[in-house]
């Protein structure tokens, strides 16, 4: 993916999830009838289009779906859209059978009093989403009638941050099933004209794109049009399961002629200001970095990656240091170096000989990063045309020294004093983010969430590469006084190469002639100022131009701004200067018809005669996503990716995690020592997961006592001719005729096209098909001596997303989605595992609560998992039988 920052839309339609028992249309469908292929579940989606319009960075986006039910009784319709966290949703429309039900955005009290009326009726269902890294997810469902159609229109806008010198849109495309009219359109108006436009999409052939694809850009206006046929849609010429699974993304730039350009519209402007050329201010940088023993393993090894590749790409006439905290505190060097190709060597030997140790003592590391970078300039250690920064790494919260966060957020706002900006990176979930958040923000600075994936090492460069090249510091944007009214942030600690800095205001006469702004900064060789000037005429004529794409978007653009300009000065505020702050963030968010953190969206819906009330919220990044979610509702929520999981470790104790419930679904398979059973087996992508069961040394006296585990695991690849076999030994690789034997005592990596493999000695193997399905094999090592048991592995799904919708087996016909009901939770034999009533597949089942541990990430303590457990081997949750699942051997 680019490393632009991105303005994310995820589409994806799950249809005809269940199903009403009754009939509420006016006429029903009569006996059975021919369908067309791409009908599922009765349900036909007939039309999606993503319809973009940008003017000037602002982009205003709508996404309508239209589906018809043609089964012969209700159906329930849910539409599913994950879009950016940083957009405010401005508009929902639901019509049926030509009957509109819009959205109304309310204060969040109101709406709350009105959405818990509807409670009292019983009218809400436990539907959760979860959300992605930049994203967040709207989800409405309702309930269609036999023959009737229905059509979901979602509205929001976003101004698109510049980012390492591009704007980026990027759509995740998801439909789900064939759509006869699919499309994507983006019309983009640049009053600076464009200077470069592409769009790629990632789950489709250049061939295929190339045909299904337009784009083009002349002066100032640019189109993207993507509306792939039916069969281009097919994920194989006779297939009716679809393609378009994966990114599409929309890049582009404007011309620089200039370093800034305004524009006004009806009394409000907007200036964009982003300087080319200029040297690259010397930085003295201080990495403060957390190596608590929570950051052993993966995170400490990621963190070494990324630090090696940060030094490569730092430059000479910069000055570094690192700070190590846990329990104690640690330097590198008594003072900051410069960044001379032997000093950078050094550096580098020093970050590989970092291990992770003891508690994590946030405050006096910190505390020592930024008395280092004070005493540098104190000294004239540094040079003084060079700029300060602080980035700070940590996976948790303070837990010795001062513990307190609002004690340590006024240590660190009196040490520095104002006088350079800090960047606190959360590394994964189990972490204070808003502590880390605010302390970033009242120095100057931002924080960033770092997720625990793979690919977490080039989050870590990704950051720097954001703020490895200051161009300006202390920036200050000036206009006319007494000519503006209302103006947003004008004054910047840093400018940095590639972004952009953007001020919007009003105009307290609109009857000038002429506009002016001052930019004034301090560069690498000098102090700069730049004079923007505009004639008012001349900007009354580029107006015709602006309509080309929609309205008066500066006036909207202005009130986006200042809404999250206003909420995020209010995270570090109290009492009566918060209370202000809300107040004002709430009246433009009431006004310009924007679900804030301060609002929510409301859609009522007659139902038998009844009204039914649905809520959309979008609750901060730390918000509780296990909340119920009313049958009409959407949600928009900050909340951390709940990255679904699917393995199979211990008895063998099978965990099929249900995003939409936020819950998992566990079962055992009780089989004889020696059985195989498949795991996972996908016809399209040729991919095969088998598992051949071993007991215990003894077996008990009861059979049902017996203990059973896994013991060898088979992963084929029809496609690429490839079979790996691993037991609790070794690990053997057949790529066709050729052999390789590896051995758990190996720590290794074997690339080749289409295939990683990463063995990391005596815990885990990696196996990654392309990019998309990755699996992992966890050994599990007992004591030699141990009477009862061998040595065992466990197997986990990391990644199936590129997995098709006809794979099937023990776990692969848990990757598509599908739903579930609890209820009666009572007590059951034992009094700490309730039992409850499960409805599923059509079954209703007695169910246990329990939980199992998932060893990812420690193979010998593991991770509790809570559960609900399907007795006599996952009958009425598998398909079939579990005796269906036995195979001959591991290929």
């Amino acid at each position: 993916m680019s490393s632009a920052l991105r303005s994310c839309l995820v589409l994806a339609l799950l249809l005809g999830l269940a199903a009403s028992g009754f009939p509420r249309g006016p006429f029903r469908l009569l006996g059975k009838r021919s369908l067309p292929e791409w009908v599922v579940d009765d349900i036909e989606v007939y039309s999606t289009k993503i319809d973009c319009k940008v003017t000037s960075r602002f982009a205003h986006n709508v996404v309508t779906t239209k589906a018809i039910n043609r089964a012969d009784k209700a159906k329930e319709v849910s539409f599913d859209v994950e879009l950016p966290k940083t957009a405010f949703i401005t508009s929902f429309t639901l019509t049926i059978d030509g009957v509109i039900y819009p959205g109304n955005v309310k204060e969040k009290e109101v709406a709350k009093k009105q959405y818990e009326k509807a409670v009292s009726q019983g009218k809400t269902a436990g539907l959760v989403k979860a959300s992605g890294r930049k994203l967040e997810k709207f989800t409405v469902s309702v309930n269609v009638a036999a023959g009737s159609n229905v059509t979901f229109e979602l509205i929001y806008e976003e101004l698109l941050k510049r980012n390492k010198g591009k704007y980026e849109m990027y759509l995740k495309v998801q439909p789900k099933q064939l759509i006869q009219h699919f499309e994507i359109e983006a019309n983009i108006f640049e009053p600076q004209g464009i200077s470069t436009l592409d769009a790629e999409a990632s789950f489709i052939t250049n061939d295929v794109l190339g045909s299904a694809l337009t784009k083009s850009f002349s002066g100032k206006k640019g189109h993207v049009s993507f509306k792939p046929s039916l069969d281009q849609q097919r994920s194989c010429p006779t297939c009716t399961d679809s393609l378009l699974n994966g990114d599409f993304t929309i890049t582009y730039d404007v011309n620089r002629e200039s370093p800034g350009n305004i524009q006004i519209v009806n009394g409000y402007f907007v200036h964009y200001f982003a300087p080319q050329g200029l040297p690259v201010v010397p930085k003295n940088v201080v990495f403060v970095i957390d190596i608590s023993g929570s950051m052993a393993g993966r995170k400490i090894e990621q963190t070494r990656d990324a630090l090696l590749k940060i030094l490569e790409d730092i430059k000479e006439e910069d000055y570094l240091n690192f700070i190590l905290f846990s329990g104690d505190v640690t330097t590198w060097k008594d003072s900051l170096v410069q960044a001379t190709p032997e000093n950078l060597q050094k550096a580098k030997e020093f970050v590989r000989s970092i291990r992770d140790q003891g508690m994590t003592n946030i405050n006096d590391g910190l505390l020592r990063g930024i008395s280092m970078l004070n005493k540098a300039r104190e000294e004239n250690l540094v040079p003084e045309r060079s700029t300060s920064i602080v980035i700070m790494l940590t996976d948790g919260d303070a837990n010795t020294g001062e513990s307190r966060p609002e004690k340590i957020q006024e240590n660190v706002r009196n040490a520095i004093g104002g006088k350079f900006p800090l960047y606190n990176l959360g590394f994964g979930n189990n972490l204070n983010y808003n502590f880390l958040e605010s302390m970033a923000l009242e120095n100057h600075g931002f924080a960033r969430r770092i997720y625990e994936d793979s690919d977490a090492n080039l989050q870590l460069q990704g950051f720097y590469e954001e703020v490895a090249n200051p161009l300006l510091t202390n920036v200050e944007v000036a206009y006319p006084e007494n000519a503006i009214l209302d103006l947003t942030q004008n004054s910047y600690q840093h400018f940095y190469d590639g972004s952009e800095i953007v001020v919007a205001g009003r105009l307290l006469d609109e009857d000038v002639n002429t506009f002016k702004a001052d930019v004034k900064g301090h560069g690498a060789l000098n102090d700069l100022t730049f004079v923007e000037e505009v004639d008012m005429k001349e900007m009354e004529k580029a107006q015709e131009e602006q309509e080309y794409i929609f309205g008066n978007f500066i006036e909207r653009l202005w009130a986006y701004l200042t809404i999250a300009q206003l909420l995020e000065k209010r995270k570090n505020t109290h009492g009566e200067e918060k209370e202000n702050l809300t107040a004002q963030a709430l009246e433009l968010s009431l006004k310009y018809h924007f679900v804030t953190p301060l609002t929510s969206m409301v859609v009522t819906k007659p139902e038998d005669n009844e009204d039914q009330t649905a809520i959309a919220d979008k609750p901060g990044e730390e918000a509780d996503a296990r909340s119920v979610i009313p049958s009409m509702a959407y949600q928009t929520s900050y909340q951390p990716p709940l990255t679904p999981y699917y393995y199979v470790d211990g008895d063998p104790h099978f965990i099929i995690q249900v995003p939409e419930k936020d819950d998992a679904i566990c079962f055992n398979i009780d089989e004889d020592p020696g059985t195989v059973l498949n795991l996972i087996q996908d016809p399209v992508t040729g991919l095969t997961v088998n598992g051949q069961i071993i007991g215990d040394k003894k077996a008990g006296p009861d059979s049902k006592t017996r203990k059973t585990f896994f013991g060898k695991l088979g992963i084929a690849s029809a496609h690429m001719d490839l079979r790996i076999e691993v037991t609790t030994e070794k690990i053997t690789l057949w790529s066709g005729a050729d052999r390789s034997t590896l051995s758990w005592l190996d720590t290794v990596m074997i690339t080749q096209e289409g295939l990683s493999m990463t063995i990391n000695r005596k815990k885990n193997m990696t196996v990654s098909f392309g990019d998309g399905v990755t699996f992992v094999v966890v050994l599990h090592q007992v004591w030699k001596k141990q009477p009862s048991h061998y040595d065992f592995l466990g197997f986990y799904v990391e990644d199936s997303h590129r997995i098709s919708m006809q794979t099937h087996g023990l776990l692969g016909q848990f990757f598509h989605p599908f739903d579930f009901r609890v209820s009666d939770v009572h007590q059951g034999s034992d009094p700490a595992k309730p039992d409850a009533t499960m409805v599923v597949k059509n079954h209703r089942l007695t169910v246990t609560r329990g939980s199992q541990k998932d060893y990812r990430k420690d193979a010998r303590v593991g991770t509790k998992v809570d559960c609900w457990f399907v007795h006599n081997n996952g009958e009425g949750l598998i398909d079939g039988i579990h005796t269906d699942y036995i195979v001959p051997g591991l290929f």
